[in-house]
């Protein structure tokens, strides 16, 4: 025992949070898509947080305000048909 008791217990062996009993290892390899679903779904959903303060402020702004956004809404748009088109919204 270098660190300390160890009490093995079937409460402490049981799944972690899922519920379901783990099979194989562990380290399991996961595809890339995952990751870049993963990442287009942060960037999106960053971005679009962009709007609410936008939205609060819009007659502060006034028509420049309003010609901005719309630039950045026809770009996030352009970012998410390219990475519609190129499937990496696909699920397979």
């Amino acid at each position: 025992m270098a660190f300390g008791p160890r009490r093995p217990t079937q409460r402490k062996a049981a799944p972690y949070e899922s519920g379901m009993v783990p099979y194989g290892q562990g380290r399991r390899r996961i595809s890339v898509r995952y990751y870049l679903i993963a990442v287009l779904f942060i960037l999106f959903d960053v971005e679009t947080i962009f709007l609410i303060p936008w939205a609060v402020v819009l007659k502060e702004l006034g028509i420049p305000g309003l010609i901005e956004m719309i630039l950045f809404v026809v770009i996030l748009m352009v970012g998410f048909i390219y990475a519609w088109k190129k499937g990496a919204l696909e699920w397979e």
